[in-house]
């Protein structure tokens, strides 16, 4: 079973998204941007059409009447490029929330329903030198089910742009480094041409000194309509690795040739790196890290997740006044935002958004549609030297063991992942409910994300986490637990909107000392690898949203509080004890961790107090028993000297 689905879904990758194309004289025409004039037409049916802006939303401002979702449509007059011989057209979406269907001079070219990867449809029927039209139809109408902790934006959220694809082209190549010079080249190699033909793939790393590394591999002929899956290894001398205190990374060409032409160019900016979990502790570059930062929405207001090239660099200037040097997310983020993190040194837990949907993975199709998520998201973030964590869902079913659904899915995502990619840990995030019993699911994973609400929500009445107290007992529990694992608190963060004491849920105070508080119980534990704060920024979530405060007869607006930054960008106080708390953090502790660092009373209690009380009581037991001791003690043996024998005369 597993293995069919793996190969299921390993099949039929003949449009993927294949990534950055260069333009060359001997080589494929370059991609198109289609940026500007674009129209927007609100309802079922296209109407009134006005200017808009894509990327971008139906509205940006989160209106109660419109969380269900409604339908809108863009269209877009563009002069087809010119087209060499034996060279097609693709469109390129980034990402359209919810449904896309898109026409090209009115004829139907494809569907999609994915909000959160990216994909391609065929330009079929492109004129070339002539107007061409596109009109596409997004629908962002939801039921209750999937769950979802953001606003459901609606619109087509990133860029739109033409893809050239010659006879062969190549979907998805990945470049994965192994660590000691090793590195591996994966993709999708397909034939859309009516002969059999050899395909060859020449790749060259140029590092930040400049050395560069060239590799050329022959495929074995590829059928006509035929794809193939494409691995190889090979050696890259005096690696030149990307860390966050070093985020440098190599230019890379990789050149998909077919019968001595060029087909396709891909090329981008790689960073390498090794990202591995060694006795249940995680490490960069084979050092032990301990990480701190806050997690994102991609949510600008006026735009949500439309970002702009300013709302990228806004947003990493935050993690970075912030000292973050990890950041977080409930699904992919947009590939400039990873690539500005790949930049600033920033890491990244890239999720798949499998949030809270036990009740969507009953079935074996929708297992596959959920699969299907994991495996576009991981393929889009793989070439990222900031991703050091592949999480394959958020806040599932907390006993998996006994969750038929859940538990397929999982194994079958976690064997996904790892032959995806297997340059960094396969994760993911789990509710922290006390009490519960080892999960033979969860113990096949390197990486766990706990999401600890700890002192905030109640819990469940026989899985209490109210108290803030049980936070360290349960982390303990959880080690004892999963050995082997890594770990790292995922999600935690308390609602904040005025002033008032500390001891108040939903004041400044409150926040500000929950946020301290918190930082405090994992800096006493060394086993732990890290800590994300929910979330940098607010962000807009359900209508009457209440984030936990319980609080009676006070109005809500749409909003996420328990940001560190308002929706308007103000800095809370919990800023200022966030930034305190990230910047003197080592990222690479000692192996003592946790002996190094300010620790609470009850820990030097533990420290300093046991070992007094025991060399004191070995004290008492040493005086108590002198007499006993000497009476006991064998007899000195008496020393007869030995006669000499005397040499005969």
């Amino acid at each position: 079973m597993r293995r069919a689905t793996l190969a299921a879904l390993l099949a039929g990758l003949a449009w993927l998204p294949a990534g950055a194309h260069a333009a060359s004289p001997s080589g494929p025409p370059a991609a198109v941007p289609l940026t500007s004039g674009w129209e927007l037409s609100m309802g079922e049916r296209p109407g009134a059409w006005r200017p808009t802006t894509v990327p971008g939303v139906f509205d940006g401002t989160p209106r109660k009447s419109e969380f269900g979702g409604m339908v809108g449509w863009y269209r877009i007059t563009f002069t087809g490029p010119r087209t060499p011989a034996d060279t097609t057209w693709a469109i390129r979406f980034g990402s359209v929330r919810r449904v896309a269907t898109a026409w090209l001079n009115g004829r139907p070219i494809g569907r999609h329903t994915d909000p959160y990867v990216p994909f391609e449809l065929p330009a079929a029927g492109l004129k070339p030198g002539a107007p061409n039209t596109l009109l596409v139809r997004v629908d962002n109408r939801k039921a209750k089910e999937p769950r979802e902790g953001w606003w459901n934006w609606g619109g087509i959220t990133r860029a739109v742009k033409l893809i050239p694809r010659g006879r062969v082209t190549l979907a998805y190549p990945g470049l994965l480094y192994r660590g000691d010079g090793r590195m591996a080249f994966d993709g999708w190699v397909t034939n859309r041409s009516a002969r059999r033909r050899p395909v060859r793939i020449a790749i060259a790393l140029t590092a930040p000194s400049g050395r560069v590394t060239r590799v050329v591999r022959d495929s074995p002929a590829v059928g006509p309509g035929d794809t193939r899956r494409v691995r190889f290894d090979f050696r890259v001398a005096r690696p030149e690795l990307w860390s966050p205190e070093r985020p440098q990374r190599y230019r890379t060409r990789i050149t998909t040739s077919a019968g001595g032409r060029v087909e396709q160019r891909d090329d981008r900016l790689l960073g390498l790196r090794t990202v591995d979990v060694r006795a249940g502790r995680l490490y960069l570059n084979g050092k032990l890290i301990d990480v701190r930062g806050a997690s994102i929405q991609e949510d600008v207001p006026g735009r949500g997740p439309a970002l702009t090239d300013a709302d990228v660099r806004g947003i990493v200037a935050d993690l970075k006044a912030v000292h973050a040097n990890v950041t977080r997310a409930h699904y992919l983020l947009d590939d400039r935002l990873l690539d500005a993190l790949d930049a600033a040194g920033i890491m990244v837990w890239s999720q798949s958004p499998i949030y809270h949907r036990d009740r969507l993975l009953e079935t074996e199709d929708q297992r596959l549609r959920a699969l299907s998520t994991v495996r576009y998201t991981v393929l889009a973030a793989r070439n990222h030297a900031s991703v050091i964590a592949d999480s394959v869902a958020n806040e599932l079913s907390v006993i998996p063991d006994h969750v038929d659904g859940t538990r397929r899915f999982l194994d079958a995502a976690r064997t996904l992942t790892r032959d995806l990619d297997p340059s960094v840990p396969v994760a993911v995030d789990m509710l922290s409910y006390p009490g519960y019993d080892r999960q033979v699911t969860y113990s096949k994973f390197d990486l766990l994300g706990v999401n600890s609400y700890f002192g905030w929500y109640p819990g469940k009445k026989a899985h209490p986490t109210g108290s803030l107290s049980e936070l360290r007992p349960y982390l303990l529990r959880m080690r004892r637990l999963y050995p082997a694992s890594a770990m790292i608190v995922t999600e935690f963060g308390a609602e904040s909107t005025h002033a008032g004491p500390a001891d108040v849920k939903e004041t400044y105070a409150f926040q500000q000392r929950f946020v301290g508080d918190t930082l405090g119980v994992i800096d006493e534990l060394p086993f732990m690898s890290g800590a994300i704060y929910w979330t940098l920024r607010e962000f807009a979530v359900k209508p009457d949203w209440d984030g936990g405060a319980q609080r009676k007869g006070v109005p809500r607006d749409a909003i996420h509080n328990k940001a560190l930054i308002t929706y308007s960008g103000k800095r809370k106080p919990a800023w200022n004890v966030a930034e305190h708390a990230f910047a003197r953090t080592p990222l690479h502790p000692s192996l003592t961790r946790g002996l190094e660092r300010p620790m609470g009373v009850r820990t030097w209690l533990v420290v300093i107090g046991v070992p007094l009380v025991l060399v004191a009581l070995l004290a008492f037991l040493l005086w108590a028993t002198r007499d006993l001791w000497r009476l006991t003690r064998p007899p000195e043996a008496e020393v007869v000297p030995l006669p000499t024998r005397r040499r005969a005369a």
